[in-house]
């Protein structure tokens, strides 16, 4: 029996077993509220879809979506595409959308939204990940980056809980930036927060994840769940 009621808030680790959350207005809220982006919202399905001032890239979220793709980013002149499902920490989907003004030479809010420069290979192996051919891999075997530069989906998140739904996916031509956004929120081992019940049934059931309490703690939740981290084996997994 799980020790959580529904409703309580929980600290997640790794994100990649968190689901999505509830932090959909720091994906698409800054666009609108900091940078000005044109919008609608359909209320009634909670449709919103975004563009740019100068309608040269393209939000929308769909989070009624019948193939779960609650996110789409589109940009045009070169044309790319990058897409979240609906399982994709929107932590990690946040560090995407909150980028893109950066891409059209909108430096506003820079100072706190930061773009990593830092390669994938170097993000996989500062958080664990193995790197093999052109596949990085989880420490616990749970989530895959598959680069292939030669097909239309160059980059593709994969996660075993969800085979043949990719948490994301990067069609030829995205900037490489937005790549690297994304897999350093969703590789790191800080937790994230969450509603008990918004966490995969497979996560809540399984012992692939560390799941602590926000509320109770000696110490800030945060701090509770690193040292509660210290106290786990370490995960098997394949090393560089």
């Amino acid at each position: 029996m799980s020790p959580y009621a529904h409703d309580d808030r929980v600290m997640v680790s790794p994100p990649y077993m968190a689901g999505a959350g509830d932090r959909v207005a720091d994906v698409i809220g800054p666009l609108i509220h900091l940078f000005g982006w044109r919008h609608e919202h359909d209320a009634a399905t909670g449709h919103v879809a975004i563009d740019s001032t100068d309608a040269s890239l393209f939000v929308d979220f769909a989070p009624l979506h019948p193939l779960g793709r609650w996110l789409t980013v589109t940009h045009h002149e070169p044309y790319w595409e990058a897409m979240f499902s609906r399982q994709a920490p929107l932590e990690a989907v946040a560090a995407v959308t909150q980028a893109l003004p950066q891409l059209l030479g909108d430096a506003r809010h820079a100072d706190r939204i930061p773009i990593t420069d830092m390669p994938l290979d170097q993000l996989a192996e500062l958080n664990d990940w193995s790197a093999e051919d052109s596949v990085l891999t989880s420490p616990d075997l749970y989530c895959r980056l598959e680069h292939t530069p030669g097909k239309e989906i160059a980059w593709q998140v994969d996660h075993v809980y969800f085979e043949g739904d990719p948490l994301a996916t990067f069609t030829q031509d995205t900037p490489e930036c937005l790549v690297r956004n994304f897999f350093s929120h969703l590789a790191t081992p800080m937790a994230v927060e969450r509603s008990f019940a918004d966490i995969p049934l497979s996560t809540r059931h399984g012992h692939s994840a560390l799941i602590t309490p926000v509320r109770g703690a000696a110490v800030s939740p945060q701090v509770h769940h690193a040292l509660a981290q210290l106290d786990r084996p370490s995960r098997p997994g394949r090393r560089r």
